[in-house]
């Protein structure tokens, strides 16, 4: 069972405010029982937010789905006794909480891609890039900070004779030709 052509996510629900603590304790349970071939990932979908509080602005990590934990696994009875009965888990997304798995629609609205299909870029801080798609498509700027995390990518582009700053997906970027 190695191919993960046959894994599926599924969403569980869970007590709101026990996501992480679920994920852990499924994340556990499978390196203790070794069944790290059968349910091979757990999210807690997550997104930037920037707050003001007192003045001072920080980005913090929202839940984008509070209260919903998603699993990638193979569904046998042993898996979903795993995670249908880890603490805090109320049951799976589906009629009758029979589990569904999600779509591949589904998926790409979530913002979950294959591993395999994740963009990578080849520039530094400091360096100049070329905008290829997207509102900015055409416009050139320097590179000011990569999060490989979120695979965003912040440039200076000018604009109107103006230095401004714009955030940046990897996709829509590439090295500017020297």
């Amino acid at each position: 069972m190695s191919e993960t052509n046959g894994a599926k996510w599924y969403v569980a629900h869970t007590y709101s405010g026990y996501e992480n603590k679920v994920k852990a304790t499924i994340e556990a349970t499978v390196q203790s029982r070794g069944m790290e071939d059968v349910i091979l990932e757990v999210v807690v979908p997550l997104h930037d937010v920037e707050e003001t509080k007192a003045g001072v602005r920080k980005t913090v990590s929202k839940k984008i789905f509070p209260g919903y934990v998603l699993v990638k696994m193979f569904m046998t009875d042993e898996s979903w006794y795993v995670v249908r009965n880890t603490r805090g888990v109320t049951g799976f997304v589906g009629p009758a909480s029979k589990p569904v798995p999600l779509t591949e629609e589904e998926l790409t609205n979530l913002g979950i891609r294959r591993k395999q299909q994740l963009p990578t870029i080849d520039v530094k801080v400091g360096e100049m890039i070329e905008i290829i798609s997207g509102p900015f498509e055409g416009f050139d700027g320097t590179v000011d900070d990569i999060n490989a995390a979120s695979r965003k990518i912040k440039v200076t582009i000018s604009m109107f004779g103006r230095e401004t700053p714009v955030e940046l997906d990897f996709t829509q970027i590439k090295k500017a030709a020297l």
